[in-house]
């Protein structure tokens, strides 16, 4: 994977024949670009955490699986077909606990399939439809800013909003969901400042959510997660927005660790919890969170903080990467079709259907 100086300050770019990355894991130190055109590399990206967040993954999982389809060589639809769909399993086990990659994934082939054209007509088809899923993820987000800034509360008149891990422009198209709801807010005079959770144990809040509001001007104040409650107590949160990796049915909500505890805070001192996620985060097939295996991360990621090490050596650790927060901890679900009350999703996406 060849290292690139200059891009857009988008997570994931089509370029001629090519993906570029933005290498998250160096934010904030570097920016750095990574250009991409195997679909192996792609694999290495999505674990590696080049590319993060929901939606990025599932655009590049769909750059990816075009990449794969083009070293695919045969004229056979079906024996095309079979190979595009072990590929698309192969971009699927990468990170199974993002709803948006398994669905851009499942969309992709689900076209193919449907399709009766010739097979470089389908590889040709496969570019144009992840092309238009990181197109429609635009308008997307800028339709949940728009929704979430109505569901925040009316006073006082300029808001300050506490935000979890990154659910940004560097975790979706380029606008964000949750913090697309924070970038609305802004434009719309409606944001006093963002207090950013540092989200251990990869810091993405301090490391990445920040750096996207530094950009933009937009005030930040990071906390350790520890002080979430504090803050709150002191009346200096109005609200806690957060974004999504999956939504059970019934409004159960996975996301980055931390999520539940804040979800429990913000109750306690009855402030509205906003959940911002595209409606295709919802599992219909999956009725609540209760039982869901939990990825777990390394232990060296608890034990360290960059380069020094922080517990004593042998220690037992436990690093779950996610957690579920029930329904009845959650104001709204706000996607691009309006802010949803968790008992009402199942309801509201058969209307949409």
């Amino acid at each position: 994977m060849a290292q690139l100086s200059e891009t857009h300050v988008y997570p994931v770019l089509w370029h001629e024949d090519h993906v570029l990355l933005i290498d998250q894991r160096k934010l904030p130190k570097e920016y750095s670009v990574v250009s991409i055109s195997r679909c192996e590399d792609i694999l290495t990206a999505i674990a590696s955490r080049i590319v993060r967040g929901g939606p990025a993954l599932g655009m590049a999982a769909a750059y990816g699986l075009y990449l794969g389809a083009t070293t695919i060589q045969t004229n056979d639809r079906t024996a095309f077909l079979e190979r595009l769909e072990a590929i698309a399993e192969q971009l699927k086990s990468a990170r199974p606990d993002k709803a948006n990659l398994l669905w851009s994934v499942d969309y992709l082939v689900k076209q193919v399939r449907q399709s009766s054209a010739s097979v470089d007509d389908l590889k040709a088809d496969l570019l144009k439809n992840a092309q238009k899923i990181q197109q429609q993820d635009w308008e997307i987000c800028v339709a949940i800013g728009k929704h979430g800034l109505a569901a925040l509360p009316q006073t006082p008149a300029k808001l300050t909003l506490y935000t979890h891990c990154n659910h940004g422009a560097l975790a979706t198209s380029g606008f964000g969901t949750s913090l697309g709801i924070v970038r609305t807010a802004w434009q719309e005079s409606r944001l006093a400042k963002v207090i950013a959770g540092e989200t251990r144990p990869w810091l993405q809040g301090s490391r990445l959510t920040a750096w996207e509001c530094v950009q933009e001007q937009i005030p930040v104040t990071i906390v350790t997660d520890s002080m979430a409650a504090h803050c709150m107590k002191r009346g200096m949160v109005d609200a806690v927005v957060v974004g999504a990796d999956r939504i059970a049915a019934n409004g159960d909500t996975v996301n980055k660790i931390g999520t539940y505890a804040l979800a429990i805070a913000a109750q306690a001192h009855n402030l509205p919890f906003l959940v911002a996620a595209p409606l295709s985060t919802v599992d219909f097939g999956l009725a609540t969170g209760d039982g869901l295996d939990i990825a777990q991360g390394k232990g060296t990621d608890v034990c360290h903080l960059g380069d020094t090490v922080t517990c004593p050596a042998d220690v037992d650790t436990y690093n779950p990467l996610a957690d579920v927060t029930p329904a009845d901890l959650i104001t709204a679900i706000v996607t691009e079709h309006g802010a949803i009350a968790p008992a009402e999703l199942a309801t509201f996406a058969q209307r949409q259907a």
